[in-house]
């Protein structure tokens, strides 16, 4: 399993807990959590390497089944394309099925580059201060968070709060922003043949659902399943109903 853009391994443990009688491995993504960055740029190719010399490190006993939420799924894609062979099947959690500059969200990312921008440009530690700061991880999390629970919506936050600052440098997540937005699943759907399963939030504002509809038309393979009442959190919000369509796919 992959995670998103910011985050790290702690992010899809509510799913993987939920898959008995699976053997999952969630690292943490290179600069991120307790992985140390990459020596090269953290682009997607790049990203795409290293996850191939991880699963060739890994030495499974067969091809393992390759998942990745929101800017993990645009890595999973990316290598699903490029190494068909190595894995039996993908699944994309809320993938990045359309360039984030045209979304609804259209706005919140240009603010977010500017963010991004700006955090990179501030001498240290003002930088990493502001990247790192509660105000600009509780916006990101207000805004994805579609639950009206109180009780799992300040989970959220604490989640948030706790992990999306785990990065080794300010470079390291100016990076990965950069990458998350200028790639995405859709310019290498129709170059995937491995059996894939999109996993859709109603409400998901990155990709719009229609979006989603759209993207898996172009893979030549797939299957998509919409989660009701969530949006891009759906690995917070409705975990249960996420392990539960990747159980039906894997059956």
């Amino acid at each position: 399993m992959i995670h998103g853009l910011r985050g790290t391994h702690h992010g899809l443990d509510l799913i993987a807990k939920q898959l008995d009688g699976f053997r999952v491995i969630v690292p943490d993504l290179p600069g991120f959590g307790i992985s140390k960055p990459l020596y090269a740029a953290h682009s997607v190719g790049n990203y795409v390497e290293w996850l191939h010399e991880f699963i060739t490190d890994l030495k499974l006993p067969e091809p393992p089944v390759l998942l990745g939420h929101s800017f993990g799924s645009i890595i999973a894609s990316h290598y699903a394309k490029q190494n068909a062979l190595s894995i039996s099947k993908l699944i994309l959690e809320n993938p990045i099925g359309y360039p984030t500059m045209k979304g609804p969200k259209a706005v919140l990312t240009y603010l977010a580059t500017v963010f991004y921008w700006v955090g990179k440009t501030l001498p240290e530690p003002l930088g990493s201060k502001l990247l790192a700061s509660k105000a600009g991880v509780m916006v990101m999390s207000i805004t994805m968070a579609k639950t009206r629970d109180k009780a799992l919506r300040k989970f959220i936050h604490s989640q948030h709060l706790q992990h999306f600052s785990e990065y080794a440098n300010k470079q390291v997540v100016r990076e990965a922003f950069y990458a998350s937005t200028h790639n995405n699943v859709r310019e290498v759907a129709a170059d995937i043949t491995t059996p894939t399963l999109l996993i859709a939030g109603e409400k998901d504002d990155v990709t719009p659902l229609k979006r989603q509809q759209e993207l898996a038309k172009v893979f030549p393979n797939a299957k998509l399943v919409i989660i009701k009442k969530v949006g891009h959190l759906t690995h917070y919000e409705t975990p249960d109903q996420v392990a539960n369509a990747i159980k039906a796919f894997l059956r």
